[in-house]
């Protein structure tokens, strides 16, 4: 069965997030997520104080920027959250948003390479390998960790587009698809993922994370103002050309009118409206066979999402 968790979305205060761990173990979600933006809460720091909030879910970052890190240091960090919460800790790596990157200096010359060099030097740390790499990114010289995990959580890569797709097959233990994930994306993200496995010659579990927007709220014009930043968002481009409705969204990007919006494209892109729709939605991600989705909560009370979420989403969902 599909696992459901939810974000602790980036713009909260960190001080709130204890009290929403434990309420989301309260309400029996299998899963709590954070982002972690430039500038705002730190994603090692903040899952210590949910995994230490909680004894049961599942907390993991997604996606901690590899260029905020010299490898050994995020190893470091993974292997001592897993040591003392095994189990329930997935770190999620990422390139970061470039224009946060380049404005703190950090933006790589070739942001790929990066990525999978550092995933997989963190992974061989994780797995108490001790190796030297000399790559574009990253330089290490007898390397290993003292206390490496006895199990290594999974290390899982949030990217978008064919070739970070196919690198996260090759190198990683899973892939998080960020909001906007329709259907559609995800059956071709994971063609792309799996070219990678191929090549890669791996046919361990990958684990598959969508993250969906949300709001439980029969009034879905502050959800289809969200759509339509999404569509406006040339970002996010790779996920909705296999909707295969790139005129009609050419339209509504000239248009820059939310209320243009149709709802079947709200559907689409979100779990939002009445508990049936916003279930529906989530029936639809779930039937593409991921391993969990996670709820973002949209608008200004997460808390009372979190409730209708768990009491009224989530038994229908597992109905």
């Amino acid at each position: 069965m599909t696992r459901l968790g939810v974000i602790f979305t980036a713009g909260r205060p960190p001080e709130e997030l204890p009290g929403f761990a434990a309420a989301v173990e309260a309400a029996g979600l299998d899963e709590l997520w954070m982002w972690e933006d430039c500038f705002l809460a730190g994603g090692i720091a903040s899952s210590g104080a949910a995994l230490a909030a909680t004894e049961r879910i599942t907390v993991g970052v997604g996606v901690m920027p590899v260029v905020f890190r010299n490898p050994v240091a995020a190893a470091m960090e993974i292997a001592t959250l897993a040591r003392l919460h095994p189990g329930r800790f997935v770190a999620g790596l990422g390139h970061g948003m470039p224009e946060w990157m380049e404005q703190i200096g950090a933006l790589p010359a070739r942001p790929l390479r990066a990525l999978e060099e550092t995933t997989t030097s963190v992974r061989r740390l994780l797995a108490g390998e001790r190796f030297s790499v000399d790559g574009d990114h990253v330089s290490l010289r007898d390397v290993r960790l003292e206390h490496p995990p006895r199990v290594p959580p999974p290390v899982v890569l949030g990217v978008r587009r064919p070739l970070g797709l196919r690198a996260s097959g090759r190198s990683a233990d899973g892939t998080i698809l960020a909001e906007p994930s329709p259907p559609a994306y995800i059956h071709w993200a994971k063609e792309r993922i799996e070219e990678g496995r191929t090549a890669a010659g791996r046919a361990d579990p990958h684990r598959l994370t969508v993250f969906v927007p949300g709001r439980i709220d029969p009034d879905r014009t502050l959800m289809r103002e969200a759509v339509a930043r999404m569509v406006a968002s040339e970002s996010v481009a790779a996920q909705l050309a296999p909707l295969g409705r790139g005129d009609e969204l050419a339209e509504l990007r000239s248009r820059g009118d939310a209320a243009a919006v149709p709802d079947d494209l709200v559907d689409l892109l979100s779990a939002s409206g009445t508990t049936e729709q916003a279930t529906s939605s989530l029936r639809a991600v779930a039937e593409t066979g991921v391993d969990s989705i996670v709820f973002a909560p949209a608008g200004p009370d997460p808390d009372g999402q979190l409730h209708l979420l768990a009491t009224e989403v989530a038994p229908a969902l597992r109905a």
